[in-house]
């Protein structure tokens, strides 16, 4: 297992977003804030790195096809269709594919706004 202060960057990953929603005049308290829902693939040999936290950006993952590596905490878990995961303050980790097809996930995240 690799370890995590020494993840790859990022590689073999694509990213397509799907759709936003200003938060602002829909919760109070949120201006400035979106929510997204981003496609993220991941083929095989790919990382979704370097380490990185969700501090101020909490969201969840869904694995739609293939299989990725969760990397947290000095554990690897690997999450397949049907799984996945939240991203929390307390989230601080990297992904890859360790498979033989590309690894398609949906992420939904709050996020400040550009």
């Amino acid at each position: 297992m690799k370890n995590e202060q020494t993840a790859p960057e990022t590689k073999g990953v694509t990213v397509k977003l799907l759709g936003t929603v200003d938060l602002g005049p829909e919760i109070e308290g949120m201006a400035g804030r979106q929510m997204r829902m981003r496609m993220v693939t991941i083929e095989p040999g790919g990382v979704f790195g370097p380490v990185h936290d969700h501090k101020d950006r909490p969201g969840i993952v869904y694995i739609l096809q293939g299989i990725i590596t969760d990397h947290r905490n000095g554990v690897a878990i690997d999450y397949g269709p049907g799984l996945g995961w939240p991203e929390d303050r307390n989230t601080l980790h990297w992904l890859e594919n360790r498979g033989t097809i590309p690894a398609v996930e949906i992420s939904v995240d709050i996020v400040r706004q550009a």
